[in-house]
């Protein structure tokens, strides 16, 4: 019975220091809560197979891709599409570059399957992949299942004074702008 009313005491205690320290609130109580980026696909999910017309062995178009949640401060969107597992997930030894665009507007939700350049949305630049071209590659991996990484960056600046850039060189650009990312990997296998 001691051992009992011990708990208790201790339980009303508790309470007690709750009630004086004043009512309880959620930590995002008053601020508003951060939305989270979020890229996304309708033709693959989320750690799911991309479909062969995107890729070489089919029509090699660029999915379709939605975005949402870009922090309202954002100044440019950034889209890096790279496949860490070249030539083989078993012995990776590079990161193939797919596609590269910079300068995306803020307020785009997205981009169109098979977007051409005439398309994407105005001001946006492109960057050279590893096939040494603007514009979308596809997957089309030598050997094994790779990962496919659609990274989305929302950078506080338009990156300013870039020609036909590496992904490396788009990356140091937007080095300590990135305000938030969002990531949708793929995989696909031959």
């Amino acid at each position: 019975m001691n051992g009992e009313r011990s708990r208790i005491g201790w339980l009303v205690l508790a309470l007690g220091l709750v009630l004086l320290s004043g009512p309880v609130r959620p930590a995002m109580a008053g601020k508003e809560a951060a939305m989270t980026m979020q890229i996304g696909s309708s033709v693959f999910e989320n750690g799911g197979g991309i479909p062969r017309r995107y890729t070489c062995d089919g029509e090699d178009r660029s999915p379709p891709l939605h975005w949402s949640g870009v922090p309202t401060q954002a100044r440019s969107l950034v889209l890096i599409v790279d496949d860490p597992d070249a030539p083989d997930p078993a012995a990776p030894r590079m990161t193939w570059v797919h596609w590269v665009l910079f300068n995306l507007p803020p307020d785009s939700t997205g981009l169109d399957e098979a977007v051409p350049a005439s398309s994407l949305p105005a001001g946006t630049g492109q960057g050279i992949n590893d096939w040494k071209r603007t514009g979308y590659g596809g997957p089309c991996p030598p050997i094994g299942r790779h990962r496919y990484f659609f990274k989305l960056y929302a950078l506080d600046v338009r990156l300013e004074g870039l020609s036909r850039p590496t992904k490396a060189e788009v990356e140091r650009a937007m080095k300590g702008h990135v305000l938030a990312r969002a990531e949708l990997v793929g995989t696909y296998q031959r």
